[in-house]
């Protein structure tokens, strides 16, 4: 459910206004109305590069501290910094950084050298400065192995220092400033002899270990540090959007500020308020408000309430959908992973490591749970095993006509969707009796009325299940009332002309959309009936694979196939089986309740 929220307006003259905040703040219970921009707000948007900045180095740090042997050590606790300490730190933490970013482009440009260098060989440059003294001068040459001419040695005194990947290193030692007429490159030398750049890169090395060093010092000694100052740029960003936020009246000596707190906290906030004197008043909720949302729903449904919020969160004037669209996610889930096995190994490892996460992946885990349970039921009624037919198996002969078949599956799916599609009607329906009144609402439960009607006449007799002749007139009659409502009543107040207009297009709409929607829940029974084909076989493939293989060497190569097979599977089982529910409830059903969306987040204004 979406929680009932109070508005309330605040006039504080300016000298009391600090004092005011900071107690507001050390309430924590007022979500501030934004009304002002505050993308060209240069302060905010600093904080905000700082903030950025401190995460940034955050996340290195835990790439060290998860890359080191002692990862599980607790940390030291965080010291207290002024904001100019703090951000001197960071200068410097990102200042190293920096350094080593530039030493390893020095280091990669060192081992380029060394690489070439080395295809020359070992030489000191000192011997070729002596050389150019007595008068000769030595030459570097390359060209292709099969363009080198060995007449070059009597020429030139052309010497072959090596042959590397079909090209031709070697000198020439000529009197200086005679000209070497041959068909070669003069390639660019390094300026420093192999032992020079083998000193500089040990040197190099010896600077980002130290830099390292200092990083994995940080990592743990200014980890709860950096953390802590990052909530206190958080606290002075709040409180300086507060700032923002608020109205200067009468020559700026009156502050005036609008906020919003959950209906069930308001008593507390008038109590604190009238301690310390201050003025306040409830202000009426305007149509045009963008009231902030807080879902409260029970242990069950908040486990779903991730799903609501990456979609959109509700607007104040909706129904929280968190709650109805739970079962059905959760069943289809089970139709598409379609094992009763793998629901079992899901479920069972979720709840092993519920002991060892923290309390903060916990709900992600419990969710895991309801699902691997639902999959292992529905794939149990499916027979179906870690890729095993269970209608196969001798021992269950006596219950197989209780597993549901192909068909069955598909039937079911398609089934599901239409009741979904219907319920998802029903919601609309009354989401608009909510929001506009029980007039508007009788358009909407006429299609509710009349798409159940025509499928219990049209729909049920397909199954198997024949009406009488009396349950067909009266289906048909309540369609035929239904549909005078929707034709001549769909938009009260208006002509009929318009009526019958609109009545004509919803039907159009409503005919050639309800069809793609319900087809688009074979999906369920197809992910299912896949999963569970490639489940079978690989344990054909592991059984087949090794029949003629001596039974030692059988059964590990009989497990490392079916341990790698069903991983597979499992693992296009859970993205199958997420992806695809998902869809069809963000798609299909959000937009047959007509599902808005477009809500903001209650996050009250208090430290961090």
């Amino acid at each position: 459910m979406i929680l009932p929220m109070k508005k309330y307006a605040f006039m504080v003259y300016h000298k009391e206004y600090e004092d005011f905040l900071h107690k507001l703040r050390d309430l924590g219970v007022v979500h501030i109305n934004a009304t002002r921009a505050i993308a060209g707000n240069a302060d905010l948007q600093a904080i905000a590069a700082e903030r950025k900045r401190i995460k940034t180095l955050l996340g290195r740090f835990d790439s060290i501290r998860n890359g080191a042997s002692d990862a599980a050590a607790s940390l030291p606790p965080a010291r207290e910094l002024t904001k100019a300490e703090g951000l001197r730190m960071l200068d410097e933490l990102e200042a190293l950084q920096e350094k080593k970013l530039l030493l390893q482009a020095d280091r990669q440009a060192l081992q380029k050298d060394l690489e070439y260098m080395q295809i020359w060989g070992e030489f000191s440059y000192t011997d070729i400065e002596n050389l150019k003294e007595a008068g000769y001068e030595l030459s570097f040459f390359t060209c292709p192995t099969s363009r080198f001419d060995p007449k070059w040695a009597d020429s030139y005194n052309a010497f072959l220092i090596n042959n590397y990947q079909s090209v031709s290193y070697f000198v020439c030692i000529t009197p200086e400033g005679e000209p070497i007429e041959i068909e070669a490159d003069r390639p660019r030398m390094p300026d420093r002899g192999l032992d020079v750049l083998r000193a500089a890169a040990l040197q190099i090395d010896e600077r980002i270990s130290k830099i390292d060093r200092r990083m994995q010092e940080a990592a743990t000694a200014d980890y709860a540090t950096l953390e802590a100052f990052d909530k206190c740029l958080q606290d002075e960003y709040n409180f300086s959007n507060v700032m923002v936020q608020t109205e200067r009246q009468a020559d700026n000596h009156i502050m005036f500020l609008q906020g919003w707190i959950i209906a069930a906290q308001a008593e507390q906030l008038q109590t604190a308020l009238d301690r310390q004197g201050y003025f306040y008043r409830q202000v009426a909720i305007e149509e045009s408000d963008k009231v902030p949302i807080r879902l409260k729903n029970n242990r069950y449904a908040r486990l779903f309430e991730p799903l609501t919020e990456m979609f959109s969160l509700p607007n104040y004037r909706e129904i929280d959908p968190t709650p109805l669209l739970a079962p059905f996610f959760m069943l289809f889930f089970g139709l598409c992973f379609g094992d009763a096995g793998y629901g079992l190994l899901l479920l069972l490892i979720c709840t092993l490591l519920k002991r060892k996460v923290d309390a903060g992946v916990k709900p992600f885990l419990s969710l895991a749970q309801w699902l691997g349970g639902t999959a292992m039921v529905v794939g149990t009624l499916a027979g179906t095993f870690f890729g095993i037919a269970l209608v196969d198996v001798p021992a269950l002969a006596s219950v197989k006509n209780y597993f549901l078949t192909q068909d069955n599956l598909m039937t079911l799916s398609i089934v599901l969707g239409l009741v979904h599609i219907v319920f998802g009607k029903i919601v609309a329906a009354c989401k608009t009796c909510i929001q506009r009144g029980p007039k508007y609402g009788i358009a909407p439960w006429a299609w509710v009325v009349a798409i159940v009607a025509l499928l219990a006449a049209l729909g049920l007799p397909s199954l198997g299940i024949q009406l009488s002749e009396i349950g067909l007139n009266i289906c048909y009659g309540l369609a035929s009332a239904s549909g005078l409502a929707i034709l001549f009543y769909n938009s009260p107040g208006k002509n009929i002309i318009v009526n019958v207009g609109s009545a004509l297009w919803a039907l159009y709409n409503a005919a050639s959309g309800m069809l793609g929607d319900a087809l688009s829940y074979i999906r369920l029974f197809a992910i299912g009936l896949t999963g569970g084909i490639l489940g079978g076989v690989f344990n054909m493939l592991g059984v087949e694979m090794t029949a003629e293989l001596p039974i030692f060497a059988r059964i590990p190569t009989m497990l490392l196939i079916l341990l790698v097979g069903h991983g597979i599977n499992i693992g296009l089982c859970m993205i199958g089986s997420l992806v695809h529910p998902i869809r069809l409830i963000y798609v299909e059903y959000f937009k047959n309740s007509e599902y808005e969306g477009g809500g903001t987040a209650y996050l009250p204004f208090k430290k961090a």
